[in-house]
């Protein structure tokens, strides 16, 4: 007998996120219950609590199987109970086969409606199952829909099916969940750790408590408390991400940058970093020794004196948390490198894609998301203002033609996974200025006189502009001139140099990254 069940997924979504997304790729890449089953997620930002209430139990509705995550947060509240509760009474309402998933163990403190929904659950009997990482949410999963699927159906997986399982599941790596003893809480970089935490529960950095890093932290996977010793020790992912130099204990925690002055390696780079530290500032200071050893022409565009980089610094961004996020941790005898040649940046990372996700896939943009290392890539996403995981290789290809670029090459070398940003070469002038870098938006421009708007033009053609200028070209008194070149300077268009009628005014460079 041939199923088909749809499984409505249910949790706090943003708290959750990952976990969403494992159990989605789980099911629709699991070789069984890709046959038999089918994940629902309802995804998207409704315009009132009431209408996101409408639309998620109608859906639900059309489901088969109601499977529920829970982890601290109780969720957006639409009368007396949030989304995900009152989700929860409609798949009790009509009877539906109840999955659900505790994430922590029971003495982990979560929000009061949460405790409510969890007390509710044990009153009404369902069996639920803990999990602490992600890989034991996935066998968890599958475990209980394979059952469910052999009670109600008959049907099982073959020997072939679950040893493929096995190895989908074990693509995510174990390497960031490891309860290490060799740094304690209190001795990792706790600024990057304020600045992490605040970013992923959407508050003001200084609001927090030590209290609340602690929790936020261990929440998140990156610290483990050790009851005998009554100590907090950092997880393998804390000490990539808060370690004040991760490479102390993982040795493979680096970034090696080299510059070349043409487009091949010499053996003599013109510049060289040994780039070590807490993994989100380490990706900063490359890209910080990307801007220092690439081209950074000046444009003039409309009212605009535009400084452009060579590259745009949003996909390298991306490309390099992508690398740390995904590489291979088990290989401890390679590091992450970055090499910047007169035509191209390269960018290398131990270990190819995780199955299932395959080159051929990745060039194509058809691929759905499979993170090796889960915790990193939630937390560093957070840090680095990156969203909808999964599709970054295709933003990548995006940033770079919108910035006069071909777009990057994925490839694989020795055991690295590359991607190649080729370079404008001598063809400086295909570089596009991004609407973000201008200095005169259009609501600035709004405000300006026609005097205005010629002074700021010659400026920004000849470097300057004085007074004397002003009042012979435009045919006005000082006073006038005076004002105009005021305002200008008022609003952050111009600065003024030397006093008297020695004094001229500068353009001020726009484009800041």
């Amino acid at each position: 007998m041939t199923a088909t069940l749809c499984i409505f997924v249910s949790s706090v979504q943003k708290e959750l996120e990952d976990e969403r997304l494992i159990v989605q790729n789980l099911v629709n890449t699991d070789p069984f219950l890709s046959a038999h089953c089918v994940p629902v997620l309802y995804e998207f930002e409704p315009a009132s609590p009431n209408k996101a209430l409408e639309g998620c139990l109608e859906s639900l509705d059309g489901c088969h199987v109601y499977l529920l995550i829970v982890g601290v947060q109780y969720g957006m509240p639409v009368g007396d109970v949030s989304v995900t509760h009152a989700e929860y009474r409609r798949a009790k309402e009509r009877k539906l086969p109840v999955l659900a998933f505790i994430k922590g163990d029971r003495y982990v403190k979560r929000e009061k409606g949460t405790t409510a929904l969890l007390a509710e659950i044990d009153s009404d009997g369902p069996k639920y199952k803990r999990f602490g990482n992600v890989i034991e949410l996935q066998k968890e999963v599958r475990a209980a829909l394979v059952k469910l699927l052999r009670d109600r159906f008959g049907i099982a997986p073959t020997s072939d099916e679950n040893e493929i399982a096995e190895q989908t599941i074990e693509a995510t790596s174990a390497f960031e969940s490891r309860p290490l003893d060799r740094i304690r809480w209190r001795d990792l970089d706790l600024g990057v750790a304020r600045r992490l935490i605040a970013a992923a529960e959407q508050r003001e950095a200084d609001d927090l408590s030590e209290e609340d890093l602690l929790a936020g932290a261990a929440l998140r996977g990156l610290v483990w408390h050790d009851p005998a010793l009554g100590e907090h020790y950092a997880t393998a992912a804390g000490i990539v991400l808060l370690g004040k130099d991760p490479s102390a204990v993982f040795p493979q925690c680096r970034i090696l940058a080299d510059a070349y002055r043409g487009s091949e390696p010499d053996g003599n780079p013109h510049d060289h970093e040994d780039i070590r530290g807490p993994m989100p500032l380490a990706i900063e200071r490359a890209i910080d020794f990307i801007d220092r050893n690439t081209r950074h022409p000046m444009r003039v565009v409309g009212l605009n004196r535009v400084r452009l980089d060579e590259y745009p610094t949003s996909g390298l961004r991306e490309a390099l948390v992508n690398a740390v996020a995904h590489r291979q941790y088990e290989d401890a005898g390679r590091k992450i490198l970055l090499e910047i040649f007169a035509d191209r940046v390269v960018l290398s990372s131990p270990g190819l894609p995780p199955k299932p996700i395959t080159l051929a896939n990745l060039r194509k943009g058809k691929y759905r998301p499979c993170s090796r290392n889960p915790v990193l890539a939630q937390c560093l996403s957070y840090f680095h203002r990156i969203e909808e995981r999964g599709s970054g290789f295709r933003r990548m290809r995006d940033q770079m033609r919108d910035h006069g670029l071909d777009q990057p090459i994925l490839g694989a070398d020795t055991g690295y996974f590359q991607i190649t940003f080729p370079g404008p070469g001598e063809n400086i002038e295909r570089l596009r200025a991004s609407e973000k870098r201008l200095l005169v938006t259009p609501s600035v421009e709004a405000q300006l006189n026609e005097r205005q708007r010629k002074i700021l033009a010659h400026a920004l053609e000849n470097g300057s502009v004085t007074t004397g200028w002003c009042i012979e070209t435009l045919g006005v008194v000082r006073d006038t001139a005076h004002r105009d070149l005021v305002g200008l300077v008022d609003l952050n268009l111009l600065i003024s140099k030397g006093s008297g009628r020695g004094a001229k005014y500068v353009p001020k460079e726009g484009g800041s990254p």
